[in-house]
């Protein structure tokens, strides 16, 4: 496991619909991109955070 988790979250209404994470930068790269594929008028964000900001 990295320092580095990627968090991708679906938006809706200005309000956090879904969240997932991801190991790796291209793991949440290609999500996103088929997910926008998916659905296109739903728009996703991708951001970079600490590992240890995240609580199990």
């Amino acid at each position: 496991m990295t320092d580095t988790l990627w968090k991708c979250e679906q938006l809706r209404a200005g309000q956090v619909y879904n969240k997932v994470m991801f190991n790796t930068r291209k793991e949440a790269e290609e999500f996103v991109s088929k997910m926008r594929e998916v659905e296109p008028d739903l728009p996703w964000q991708m951001e970079a955070i600490e590992a240890r900001m995240v609580w199990n």
